[in-house]
């Protein structure tokens, strides 16, 4: 029989769930599907502004007004209907940002392209307007609106509303896990409001972010444990020793009070959008693509690297030298730090930094070993005494790291990519780290947007690993978004 742990007595109630969990309001199917219809309003005036004010700029002064009208009014069905198909209000993809906003995107360019062919069939002048205004406005305009939408439903989030409510269940360590990363990453998505260990374990509540959670053992009571939490999704984090015959079970048993199963896969640390399941008669595959390394996004990656790093080193030229003057100002030295890095297949290059600390912080390196925060493999010290007056306000602002667009010109980085290692670091590597080196290191990534120095070393290196072979053109824009907020409001930048 299931028990909760110590904390709530030997009874298999949990008369002191309350005093755990915070009132979560709107939770489960009925804000999704609010949240849905909200969404559905909003797409379709902006489609429809956008629309009506570019069929009456290209109708102004024309007699086929009214055929327009009803060709406008086709592109926007089109259109509406292509944000359908491509699941964009999709229970689980809102709120989440990179996948959201791919989804819209894509649409909007099945739109376009069936709007460029029946503009070319129809030999319709006027209409082709449309393909140079209203449908990269509107899917601008569509984008912000998702952006919003998100903003609302993040801060909701904080007050705690607008939350799928989830138990996670299976071994200690896995579902400890599974809690911290859906505390921390999740957004306004999920809120565990409790945890079943598979065996015996001893906690009574588990840390899940700032908040705690109640814990209890066994699995043979989790439908009532569910029913006395009120979630709405059941989290499986890892596999289980009663293996997939259980939770095939289980998902026949949570079926009655609609609560979802999750299955949370190691595997989609690495693959997870490469991952699609392909049923064989009945029988589900989960089906891993081959990551791709070379090839046409690859070729269009090199470009936008050469594009936006001579853009930018011309118009970031009189910062460069500002930083240089201060540089030089405040501490005797070189205004630049050339230090080899680890490139892609290992390639040793030079790359090239704003000094940010005095000219023999080398030297004094081994002197600080002891204080190092790193975990043995990347060396890293809060309050470096070797930092400057203007490398404190530089690294806070990664400033530091603009000269790396030279690196980026040169073909030696990229603008996103995994973290440049020293060389030194990659021969610490275990076996599968060094699949970091498959790809050119970034200028900014995955773990700049994550928290830069304050993660550890594993997660680090997950991160990036997650990057290499998943990595996608509007995901690096997406990343490089992200980068320009996190420099206005740094955090772990030290």
């Amino acid at each position: 029989m299931t028990q909760v742990q110590s904390a709530f007595g030997s009874s298999s109630r949990v008369p002191g769930i309350a005093a755990f969990n915070q009132p979560i309001l709107l939770s489960g199917t009925t804000w999704r599907r609010r949240y849905q219809l909200s969404l559905v309003a909003t797409d379709s005036v902006l489609i429809l502004l956008v629309l009506a004010l570019n069929m009456a700029a290209s109708t102004a002064g024309a007699s086929s007004g009214a055929g327009h009208l009803a060709l406008g009014g086709a592109v926007a069905a089109g259109w509406m209907t292509a944000m359908s198909l491509a699941r964009s209000r999709d229970a689980r993809v809102v709120g989440t940002g990179a996948g959201e906003y791919k989804k819209v995107v894509r649409a909007s360019v099945g739109t376009f392209a069936a709007t460029a062919v029946l503009a070319v069939v129809l030999d319709l002048e006027h209409f082709r307007g449309m393909l140079v205004l209203a449908l990269p406005a509107g899917t601008l305009l569509l984008l912000s609106g998702r952006w919003m939408w998100r903003r609302w439903l993040l801060h909701q989030s904080l007050l705690g509303h607008y939350l799928s409510k989830v138990v996670v269940v299976g071994r200690p360590a896995d579902v400890r896990y599974v809690a911290s990363q859906l505390a921390r990453k999740s957004g306004p998505a999920y809120t565990v409001v409790g945890a079943v260990y598979e065996g015996k374990a001893s906690p009574a509540a588990l840390h899940a972010g700032d908040r705690l959670v109640p814990v209890v053992s066994g699995l043979r009571k989790i439908k009532d444990f569910v029913a006395q939490t009120g979630a709405d999704a059941v989290i499986v984090a890892g596999p289980l020793q009663k293996g997939s015959s259980y939770i095939r079970e289980l998902g026949w048993r949570l079926e009655e009070s609609s609560t979802e199963l999750v299955l949370a896969s190691a595997l989609t640390n690495v693959a997870g959008p490469r991952i699609t399941m392909r049923p064989v008669e009945g029988l589900p595959l989960m089906h891993v693509e081959l990551p791709h390394f070379t090839g046409g996004r690859h070729v269009l990656k090199r470009v936008m690297d050469i594009v936006v790093s001579v853009l930018a080193l011309g118009v970031l030229a009189p910062l460069f030298l500002l930083l240089t003057l201060a540089i030089r100002h405040d501490t005797p030295g070189p205004a630049f730090f050339v230090q080899e890095r680890a490139g892609k297949d290992s390639a040793v290059f030079r790359m090239f930094k704003f000094r940010s600390m005095v000219t023999t912080a080398e030297d004094e390196l081994e002197l600080l070993k002891e204080h190092d925060e790193g975990h043995g493999v990347l060396f890293k010290i809060r309050d470096d005494p070797r930092v400057t007056r203007t490398g404190r306000i530089i690294r806070k602002y990664s400033l530091d790291e603009l000269p790396q667009l030279w690196n980026v010109l040169r073909g030696d980085m990229s603008l996103v990519g995994p973290r440049p290692p020293l060389v030194s670091e990659v021969s610490a590597y275990e076996e599968h780290t060094h699949r970091r080196l498959l790809i050119k290191p970034g200028l900014t990534g995955l773990w700049q947007v994550s928290g830069r120095s304050d993660l550890d070393w594993d997660e680090s290196v997950r991160l990036d690993l997650w990057y290499v072979e998943n990595w996608s053109v509007m995901g690096d824009l997406i990343i490089l978004w992200r980068t320009f907020k996190v420099v206005l409001r740094p955090v772990g930048a030290y």
